[in-house]
Parts: structure tokens; C-alpha cells; sequence
């Protein structure tokens, strides 16, 4: 079974930068996709970005151009680079692998991701 464990949440200034690490608990990039999700209070989880083999990526509108998503096969980790954070991005941040052609699908544990001043 995949275990996802997320890491480098934390408080941000507006305007700042974080980088966020999921790493695997086996190598599953070849027949998972990875994604970032993040769910604010009293709000429903939402798609962050995407990572599918072959380094396919698709992004959330109100994310594109400030955050990057990839991946070292070797680490089996997958990251999430946001740039240029805005107060409104605060949520709980989810690592998910969900297997290509199948339902199955894992999700991490989170991390809180604080921007503010």
C-alpha cells in the first residue's frame, strides 16, 4: 500500500515563497499521477496541480505562472514551488497519487500552508 508523506507547510508573507515535498512510499510515478490539492476552511478541496508520466502537468487558473509542479523519480518525491503567495491561498495542502486507468487513489495527511502578515 502507498503512503504519502507531505512536508515544508508553514507561515509566508504575502508575496513569498514555499516549496512543498511529497514523498512515496515506493516508486509509483510511472503508473500514478501525482497531484497538489488544497482545502480552505469552509471550503470544498480544489486542484492545485498535476504531474502524470512523461511530466504532463496541468495547473489551476489562479495558479498559473506563480507555482510549479515536479517531480525526482529517484527520491519518489513530488514538489509543489508557489511563488508569489497571496492571503487567500491559505488551506491545508494534500499530496494525491491516484493509479492511471483505476478509482484507486491516496491522499497524505497534509500541511497547513499560513500566508499572512
Amino acid at each position: 500500500q502507498v503512503q504519502l508523506v507531505e512536508s515544508g507547510g508553514g507561515l509566508v508573507q504575502p508575496g513569498g515563497s514555499l516549496r512543498l515535498s511529497c514523498v512515496a512510499s515506493k516508486n509509483i510515478f510511472s503508473i500514478y499521477r501525482m497531484g497538489w490539492y488544497r482545502q480552505a476552511p469552509g471550503k470544498q478541496r480544489e486542484l492545485v496541480a498535476r504531474i502524470s508520466d512523461g511530466d504532463i502537468t496541468d495547473y489551476a487558473e489562479s495558479v498559473k505562472g506563480r507555482f510549479t509542479i515536479s517531480r525526482d523519480n529517484a527520491k519518489n518525491t513530488v514538489y509543489l514551488q508557489m511563488n508569489s503567495l497571496k492571503p487567500e491561498e491559505t488551506a491545508i495542502y494534500y499530496c494525491n497519487a491516484r493509479q492511471i486507468m483505476t478509482t484507486y487513489e491516496v491522499w497524505g495527511q497534509g500541511t497547513q500552508v499560513t500566508v499572512s502578515s
